[in-house]
């Protein structure tokens, strides 16, 4: 397991080697969808999935490095995966271990972790409600990349929650932003990573396009998705809301206020 700085590329060549770990909610979740008398079907585990970042990485992790040389397109869609691999291949091949919480013991690092689990969730969440309302014919897609767009913070929590502590430390006593304490702590950030990621481990598409200068509609979902779960992590007073809800606003062509009752009231919230 990590646990000391070094470099940008001997960090992402250990996560290459490290087994994913998941959540203990979605081993017994899935443990007990596979003993149900009645068969589980894509649907039931695909849900149970896509609720755990580290769980969906897993297995599309899995399916890039199994899959057929005719395959020419990343799939990215956790329940078209399940359908192509079987669930009987899928319980076998990609089990639900290590467990998160068994091996991060640090109770602060393990609050931390749940955060941005939370936050990854939220994202998703209002990602897939927004490309169904812009009728986007691929919004498992926008989905998936809202959720995984946490990666690196994730991966980084679980390997290096030392490392990580003590970028929140640096944070709070002298006022830095999130990148320069974690270069300090960590010798990188967590988004150099996170981009390293994504090509290494031919994470979806659009995660490779969030910075552009002239990002697509869906690109922009995925983006403002996860900056709406980040401000309001804490509650609706954050002073980067408002900007948040207009340009949101914007894209779904709505009136912002119809937009903060929206994100409010929806299933993210929940």
């Amino acid at each position: 397991m990590l646990q000391q700085p070094g470099s940008l590329m001997d960090r992402l060549a250990c996560l290459g080697e490290d087994e994913i770990p998941v959540l203990r909610r979605t081993a017994r979740e899935l443990a007990r969808l596979r003993g149900d008398d009645a068969l589980p079907d894509a649907r039931s585990v695909a849900d149970v999935v896509t609720d755990d970042p580290l769980m969906t990485v897993k297995l599309l992790r899995y399916m890039q490095r199994h899959k057929p040389r005719s395959q020419a397109c990343e799939l990215v869609d956790v329940k078209q995966a399940l359908l192509m691999m079987g669930l009987d291949a899928f319980f076998r091949d990609v089990p639900p271990a290590p467990i998160v919480e068994e091996m991060l013991r640090e109770p602060r690092a393990a609050v931390h972790f749940l955060h941005v689990v939370r936050r990854a969730q939220r994202a998703a969440s209002y990602a897939f409600d927004w490309a169904l309302r812009l009728h986007d014919m691929h919004a498992e897609e926008i989905q998936v990349s809202a959720l995984l767009a946490h990666l690196a913070e994730l991966l980084l929590w679980c390997f290096d929650p030392v490392g990580m502590l003590e970028a929140r430390r640096l944070q709070a006593a002298d006022h830095l932003r999130s990148a320069e304490a974690q270069t300090q702590a960590l010798g990188f950030a967590s988004l150099e990573l996170q981009r390293r990621l994504a090509a290494a481990w031919a994470l979806p598409g659009l995660l490779g396009n969030l910075e552009a200068a002239n990002p697509s509609t869906r690109a922009r979902i995925v983006v403002l998705a996860v900056d709406l779960a980040r401000h309001s992590a804490d509650g609706w007073d954050d002073a980067a809301l408002p900007d948040d809800f207009n340009e949101i606003a914007a894209l779904l062509h709505m009136e912002p206020s119809r937009v903060m009752a929206l994100v409010k009231a929806g299933p993210a919230i929940a």
